[in-house]
Formats: structure tokens, sequence, C-alpha cells
């Protein structure tokens, strides 16, 4: 059976670690409305997505 014949350093672990980091959302702006929104998402405010309205929103 294979076995690591060292135990691996902290710099080597953490080299390979390096791209796991968390990355910020990506945040579009509605054509529409202007509100932040992810992207590919229909904006909660408008309803609005791909240039059309999607989702009747009701103002209350």
């Amino acid at each position: 059976m294979a076995v690591p014949k060292r135990k691996q350093s902290h710099s080597r672990s953490a080299k390979r670690r390096s791209h796991n980091a968390v990355k910020p959302v990506q945040v579009q702006y509605c054509a529409q409305c202007g509100t932040p929104t992810p992207s590919h998402v229909v904006c909660p405010d408008c309803g609005f997505y791909m240039g059309r309205t999607v989702v009747e929103v009701s103002r209350s």
C-alpha cells in the first residue's frame, strides 16, 4: 500500500489551497431600475430580466 514517506509541510498545503478562497458575489445593476442584483437573477424590485418583465412585482 502506498504511504507518504514524510509529512507534508504547512507551506506546501497552503500553496495547494491558495485557489480555495471565497470570491465576492458578482453584482450587476438592473437596466430597468438600477438596483444591484446578482448576475443571471431576476431583479427583486421590478421583476426585470434579459430585457423584459418576467415576474409581476406588487408595489406595497
